[in-house]
């Protein structure tokens, strides 16, 4: 298990390290391996564990009635996910998560962090606030997604994407985790259409890219 990766997760945050193994135990915690394209929660589940993504890559994807696909967030090692259905008793989960590398994923209990422990641990209550904290913060990206999504116009879209990658990089020049079908995806357009616009802005002068490096002009 990759322990420096827990004790640096924000969900730990102000706990010692020599806690953290006392409070994994208490939280009734398990490893669980995946492969790449594997599913590791799927949409319609009721769970009561939250993940922590030890090793890999994946990504949270919304699907509708008919099969189209809405990438939600990319996730990174280290990231959690599920906190929010695992912590509303008997809500289904809305969401597919999908390893998109092979990966390692440690589960823990919300129920353990949520109700008081009847271990009475030390760092209990810190656990608590950090997760609130977790929760909030990732509301606020949600916000700022749906923001995204109300753009009316291809290139609103995408340019307000890259302004926030940019902005978040430190950097004109930077990276995006998806390639062109998936950044469709997570925009809600068509690859054609985002291809298109991609290439006439960077005839314009308003953008460079090659494959998943960006550079914004100024």
């Amino acid at each position: 298990m990759n322990f420096s990766i827990i004790k640096n997760n924000p969900l730990f945050r102000g706990i010692a390290e020599h806690e953290i193994e006392k409070l994994l135990n208490c939280l009734n915690s398990y490893k669980k391996e995946y492969k790449k394209n594997q599913t590791i929660v799927r949409s319609g589940e009721k769970i009561q564990n939250i993940g922590i993504l030890l090793k890999g890559e994946a990504h949270i994807v919304k699907s509708d009635y008919w099969g189209n696909q809405t990438i939600i967030a990319h996730l990174y090692e280290g990231e959690v996910f599920g906190e929010a259905y695992a912590c509303v008793s008997q809500n289904e989960m809305g969401v597919n998560v999908i390893a998109i590398q092979d990966c390692e994923v440690l589960f823990l209990n919300v129920s353990h962090i949520i109700k008081i422990c009847p271990c009475s641990c030390e760092y209990h209550h810190i656990l608590l606030q950090n997760l609130i904290e977790m929760i909030a913060k990732k509301n606020i990206l949600l916000n700022h997604k749906l923001s995204l999504l109300s753009k009316k116009t291809i290139r609103e879209k995408v340019l307000s994407y890259l302004s926030q990658q940019a902005i978040q990089h430190g950097s004109k020049i930077f990276d995006i985790p998806y390639n062109r079908q998936q950044l469709a995806d997570y925009l809600g357009v068509d690859r054609s259409a985002l291809s298109a616009e991609l290439s006439r802005m960077q005839k314009e002068g308003i953008l460079s890219y090659y494959k998943n490096t960006f550079k914004l002009q100024q």
